[in-house]
């Protein structure tokens, strides 16, 4: 008789699985991040950035040089930046199923529900409108190429904030959602966001938004630190069993 219930229940099982909208929200983690660095770093080229030192002809003939590139790759910016929602709501899932105050996944929802301005979306805008006005007057152009990176590189006080909730919850957490150690490794993302603020001030050097430190080590570990999250959500989702207590570890949950 249970035999004849399994064999019943398992093509239910199979067709509303519990787990199809974390599964959905982590594959479209994976796809906007593959399509970020495809973005940013192949088709647009403004990573790594360019030089903060170049005079105003420089930057005017930088844009000329990029139009194209400028203008699809933020086009398709535009249209994934709502991807994101799927991962911060994820991230808060996680912190969610944490034995930890549930102020900590709204906290982390609400900041983040902002980062795609400064991180992303404030370059996309203002790269756009320079690529799309080339006949405006050159200083406006280099106010405009100023204005988009160091709102990239430089206003990264909402990442700071999230790294830190993130971190202070899974230190806390008795629920083995996530490895302690990552809660360190948040800490040290967090860092990184001090580390770019001299980019205001400085347009040469280790410190400027092209530099070894503003740019090259925050990449390093941001790089690093992305590969991992989005390497232990997976393993989350894996022993996810939608209970209260501690998730089981990875080789006794179903999967």
């Amino acid at each position: 008789m249970s035999a004849v219930a399994t064999a019943t229940a398992s093509p239910l099982t199979r067709r509303h699985n519990p787990k199809r909208e974390l599964w959905l929200a982590w594959w479209t983690l994976v796809v906007f991040y593959n399509f970020f660095f495809l973005v940013f770093f192949v088709i647009t080229r403004v990573q790594p950035p360019p030089n903060p030192a170049w005079d105003t002809p420089r930057v005017v003939q930088w844009f000329h040089d990029n139009h194209f590139g400028l203008l699809a790759g933020f086009a398709i910016m535009f249209v994934i930046t709502g991807m994101t929602t799927m991962s911060n709501a994820l991230i808060a899932y996680s912190m969610r199923r944490m034995s930890v105050s549930r102020a900590f996944a709204y906290s982390y929802l609400i900041l983040y529900s902002l980062s795609a301005i400064p991180g992303m979306l404030l370059m996309c805008i203002a790269l756009t409108v320079g690529a799309l006005r080339p006949d405006r007057d050159p200083e406006l152009i280099y106010w405009i190429y100023d204005f988009a990176f160091l709102s990239f590189v430089g206003t990264m006080g909402v990442f700071l904030i999230g790294s830190l909730v993130w971190m202070l919850a899974i230190l806390i957490d008795k629920n083995r959602v996530f490895p302690k150690w990552f809660g360190y490794l948040n800490l040290c993302n967090g860092l990184t966001e001090i580390v770019v603020s001299p980019a205001w001030i400085f347009r040469g050097g280790v410190l400027a938004w092209n530099g070894q430190i503003a740019w090259w080590l925050d990449m390093v570990v941001f790089g690093i630190y992305t590969g991992v999250f989005i390497f232990l959500l997976r393993q989350m989702i894996q022993r996810e069993d939608f209970g209260a207590g501690p998730l089981p570890e990875l080789s006794k949950a179903a999967r």
